[in-house]
């Protein structure tokens, strides 16, 4: 079973292009499909043959996690590794047949995803006070997540010539190894400009690269780094809910639908591969709705007022 496993994900790496996020999870959630059918099938993990495995097994799968907590969404994402697997290991006649194509994916709860409103996102960019070189280093992070939405995964990975301080506008390699051009504004290009001219101090001296944020010891800052430098900045300004990174990229998408921007162009800058995905990042109340409705349509055009 694992040497199946073995191969898919590295078919996935290489003919797919997934990135090494996505194939992180995948593999956890075979791991844990394989301890389940150790269990289930009273078995050590090497002696389990995938031939045996049926749509029973699969869904007994999903009810496991269930019992231990597993959110839907994540045992849809679950869901999804098992069947990515058994469709390519049928169509590589690996397998007869798939076992898990009848599995019904359980419905996700439609909660939105949180932001923060004006108000709230100009204290948490404020925050980082203090001109040492780690203060600015946070405050340029800050400002760029949310001038460009991008994920803390393509913020750490961003090299200095990645970026064009001039015009404003950065280069990133987003999911899927697709590369994409986003925009900022003033207020990003000022923090990383300050940055910049104390990088070099916290650099490490002769390295290939230049990561546009270094930690303290001069190397490449991390996406753990990034969470704590938020969870810095939220208890320094005492907001009263929980605050994670993603929060930043979703009130990036929020914010642009709210001033009018096209959903489209959201998506791009996004870097989304489904429109679907972008309208889950953003927020729109019932009474803007109405409005746009209200300006825009002929048949409305001066209702409820």
């Amino acid at each position: 079973m694992r040497a199946l496993i073995v191969a898919w994900l590295e078919h996935l790496e290489r003919e797919r292009n997934c990135s090494p996020h996505t194939l992180r999870a995948y593999a956890g959630d075979l791991e844990r499909f394989v301890a389940f059918l150790a269990e289930y099938l009273g078995r050590e993990p090497r002696a389990i043959d995938p031939a045996e495995i049926d749509a029973l097994a699969v869904r007994s799968f999903l009810a496991w996690l269930s019992r231990r907590g597993t959110a839907r969404r994540s045992q849809g994402r679950a869901l999804a590794a098992v069947r990515g697997l058994f469709r390519w290991a049928t169509r590589e006649g690996r397998l007869p047949a798939n076992p898990a194509a009848t599995v019904r994916t359980p419905k996700a709860g439609k909660s939105l995803p949180e932001h923060l409103r004006p108000g709230e996102i100009e204290a948490l960019l404020a925050a980082p006070e203090g001109d040492e070189a780690l203060a600015r280093r946070d405050r340029a992070a800050l400002e760029l997540l949310y001038a460009t939405g991008l994920r803390v995964s393509e913020l750490v990975s961003l090299d200095w010539s990645d970026l064009d301080l001039r015009a404003r506008v950065l280069r990133v390699v987003g999911k899927g190894r697709k590369e994409r051009m986003v925009p900022f504004g003033r207020p990003a290009q000022a923090a990383l400009a300050a940055w910049r001219e104390s990088w070099s101090a916290v650099a490490s001296p002769g390295g290939e690269e230049e990561p546009v944020f270094l930690n303290a010891t001069g190397t490449r800052l991390s996406d753990r780094s990034v969470r704590r430098l938020i969870d810095r900045a939220v208890e320094s300004t005492a907001l009263a809910r929980g605050v994670h990174p993603h929060v930043l990229r979703h009130t990036f998408a929020t914010h642009l639908l709210e001033a009018g921007a096209d959903l489209r162009a959201i998506q791009e800058l996004l870097g989304h591969e489904s429109l679907s995905t972008t309208q889950r990042y953003t927020h729109v109340d019932l009474e803007r709705l109405l409005a746009v409705y209200r300006d825009a349509h002929p048949r409305a055009k001066g209702e409820g007022r």
